[in-house]
């Protein structure tokens, strides 16, 4: 398609598995990681307490629990006011797509006097990631976690705290990203992006307004659509929809009853209406393999881009619930501790919190940076994101009225596991 016939849009995909990271019980995982040193680049002092990980048991953050994570004793925040590290080869670790190549150039040029370099590796999964920043062998300098991993990466000794002083932009993002219940004092990450999930749908395949039904999520056990129809392949956010579709709204349960009973919805929905389990609907939808996908927000803004040609944006819906009572969560940029450039990696967490680079990157992933700046009205407004698609845009307020996925305790998330395998099986 032409630039003249849409607007430049993102090229997004969200590439993880959530539910299925870091499920190593918190000994587990610091046992394995306890051979993992060096690479904090000096020292500095901290506003964080000093503990020792092994001596601290994995807390379940969450926003009537906000846990302010220890600082260890050898893993404190490196040296204020260093130079950038000469010929500097930052390594990224991220999903594939989920940087803008254009911000990474704008970095690289930003930094050009330090003959600075980014080179960016992906993973499929967060298992992977973990494996790899585990085992050490490819040093990395930023990664891109989800907010539910952090109480493991942190005890674990696997990330480094933050030094404050060089990410002066986080004044740019919401409130709550700058003391978020996770990390309280934002002392081991910066926010990178958010988002819902909902439904999405193209209006010339699916003539129904998804968001009229009384309980929309009853569209996925609805025959009509038999394998026409896709669920996300992520066990948390599969799970979490069929308990919301059930009534409940404690998308972190471990009840048996009320799990038995979502388990027997999947299979149900497995029999009725045989979904694909996915993480492609940016593409599926678009491209009309699929008439409908559960979905996360920035994919139906990424969606705009693989439009076949002569297809306009607006045939692309996304719903969500009006109220904002539905899934609503975050990703983060963290330091592993190994980092060979410490400092360009605080340089690099800042560039991304820069509004006009925020912008710039929303632009090309498709997941909406928390920038007070960036309002959903004005990205509407100013024709960044088609007016259809403003459902797709996560307010402010979501991350007081929404459902956040929290960690789960090592028991409570085999029981997930184990209704997903079944799941899975039969789809």
């Amino acid at each position: 398609m032409s630039d003249a016939e849409q607007p430049r849009s993102p090229l997004s995909r969200r590439r993880l598995l959530q539910a299925t990271a870091l499920s190593l019980p918190a000994a587990g995982l610091l046992s394995a990681c306890a051979r993992d040193s060096g690479g904090s680049g000096g020292s500095a002092s901290s506003s964080g307490s000093s503990a020792s990980p092994s001596a601290t048991s994995l807390q379940i953050a969450s926003p009537t629990n906000p846990v302010k994570w220890p600082i260890s004793a050898g893993n404190e925040p490196i040296a204020a006011g260093q130079n950038p590290e000469q010929g500097g080869n930052l390594q990224l670790y991220s999903y594939a797509d989920y940087v803008a190549p254009d911000v990474i150039a704008s970095f690289e040029e930003k930094y050009k006097k330090y003959n600075v370099k980014v080179t960016y590796s992906t993973f499929n999964d967060s298992n992977e990631a973990l494996a790899k920043l585990r085992g050490g062998s490819t040093p990395y300098d930023v990664y891109t976690p989800s907010y539910d991993q952090l109480g493991k990466l942190v005890l674990g000794g696997v990330i480094q705290p933050l030094q404050q002083s060089y990410v002066t932009d986080i004044g740019n993002v919401y409130a709550e990203f700058q003391d978020p219940f996770y990390d309280q004092g934002w002392q081991y990450s910066a926010p990178y992006t958010l988002y819902t999930t909902g439904i999405g749908w193209r209006t010339d395949k699916v003539s129904e307004d998804v968001g009229a039904r009384p309980n929309p999520y009853d569209i996925f056990w609805d025959p009509k659509y038999r394998e026409k129809l896709a669920v996300l392949d992520d066990t948390r956010e599969a799970i979490g929809m069929t308990l919301l579709r059930n009534g409940q709204t404690d998308v972190n349960t471990g009840d048996d009853t009320i799990l038995n009973a979502a388990r027997d919805a999947l299979l149900e929905m497995t029999t009725l209406t045989k979904p694909r389990v996915t993480i492609t609907g940016y593409t599926d939808i678009p491209e009309g393999r699929l008439d409908l996908s559960q979905a996360w927000s920035g994919d139906l803004i990424a969606a705009v881009g693989y439009l076949p040609q002569g297809v306009k944006p607006d045939v692309l819906r996304y719903w969500f619930p009006a109220d904002g009572k539905g899934m609503v969560n975050n990703d983060l940029m963290v330091i592993p501790k190994n980092a060979p450039n410490p400092v360009l990696a605080h340089l690099f967490l800042n560039h991304l919190l820069d509004p006009a680079v925020a912008l710039a990157n929303f632009q090309y992933v498709g997941y909406q940076p928390p920038q007070v700046s960036l309002t959903p009205e004005k990205l509407v407004a100013d024709g960044i994101v088609p007016a259809n698609l403003a459902s797709a845009l996560v307010k402010p307020g979501y991350f007081n009225s929404g459902y956040r996925l929290l960690e789960l305790p090592p028991e409570t998330d085999a029981k997930w596991q184990a209704i997903w395998q079944q799941f899975k099986a039969g789809a």
